[in-house]
């Protein structure tokens, strides 16, 4: 359920004014664990969570930009305040972001480590933003490369390229660009942040028909999915990340992942497996394939072996 208000702020000399908005869940919430997955990296201008537990975001909704803070008194409740043009429409949506519409009740797991992570983490939520380009472009920035380099590519074209945040929000928080904003970027500025070409040439494309690809919020998972990857560019592994954040998708499972196939074989067969092996042996768990491997990581279940070094992330800006 989904209670709705609008209130006067007053920060500093202005006056702002306030959407509120508040969540009580009939199953437990974790607002902390559900959002995890949308912070790119710990200096993530478009994320913070302050000393208080509170959760603060950013997003450019269709009626204009937003930044919004969450705070969760009880397990069973989310309340939200919202600032900026997009601040009504975010409210409106909370029940989804928070995850309150995900239903887990046919997951019915048999192995006993996800049994186990599944009694353990029944507020386990997966939410889900509707916001299609605001998941796409990191995606793509993750692609092939390490996370740390990817967070740092995000971080320096968000505060070069994103507007800063509307309200009360913590110092250095900016909005992620707009699908305009990712068009005009120059491809010396993809350079300076780490971005290949392929990737920044990717990014452009999905710019450059964000209106088309925003619509696949409201279609079947299997269209959507065929939407995202005509697009040259983004693959199986893109489109399924995207399906996890922006649309909640609880089967989406990541395949081409470097890593996912042996972290499953190494946590549930004690062996490593390949991704053919993964989507086999996972078959029996759909439509949870993805809610397993969050159960997996919250859990601290998932594993994989050391065998070398790590390898060093790639400097494309020197090349």
């Amino acid at each position: 359920m989904v209670c709705l208000a609008v209130a006067t702020l007053q920060w500093m000399t202005a006056s702002l004014e306030v959407a509120e908005a508040t969540v009580t869940a009939r199953r437990p919430l974790d607002v902390a664990m559900t959002f995890q997955p949308l912070q790119h990296g710990k200096g993530d201008p478009c994320h913070r969570k302050a000393v208080d537990g509170s959760i603060w975001r950013t997003s450019v909704q269709n009626s204009g930009p937003v930044t919004y803070r969450l705070t969760q008194p009880d397990r069973h409740t989310v309340r939200c305040e919202a600032w900026g043009a997009g601040s009504e429409e975010l409210v409106a949506g909370l029940g989804h972001l928070v995850g309150d519409h995900d239903d887990c009740q046919d997951f019915t797991p048999e192995h006993p480590i996800l049994v186990e992570a599944h009694r353990r983490f029944p507020h386990l939520r997966l939410g889900r933003t509707d916001r299609l380009m605001e998941a796409l472009v990191p995606a793509i920035l993750e692609q092939r490369v390490h996370g740390i380099a990817a967070s740092a590519s995000w971080r320096r074209l968000v505060w070069k390229f994103g507007e800063p945040a509307p309200g009360p929000a913590p110092d250095g928080m900016r909005l992620p660009p707009t699908a305009e904003a990712w068009r005009r970027v120059p491809s010396w500025e993809f350079h300076r942040a780490n971005v290949d070409p392929s990737r920044a040439r990717t990014i452009v494309r999905c710019a450059q028909v964000a209106d088309r690809l925003e619509k696949v919020i409201d279609l079947p998972r299997e269209e959507a999915n065929r939407r995202l990857m005509s697009i040259p560019g983004v693959g199986i592994w893109t489109a399924a990340e995207v399906a996890q954040r922006a649309l909640g998708d609880s089967d989406a499972l990541s395949v081409g992942d470097y890593h996912l196939a042996a972290v499953v074989g190494w946590s549930l067969l004690g062996k490593p497996i390949d991704d053919a092996e993964m989507v086999a042996y996972l078959e029996p768990i759909r439509p949870h394939r993805y809610r397993a491997i969050r159960l997996l990581q919250v859990s601290g279940s998932a594993v994989k072996p050391k065998f070398g070094p790590r390898t060093a992330p790639v400097d494309h800006s020197r090349h």
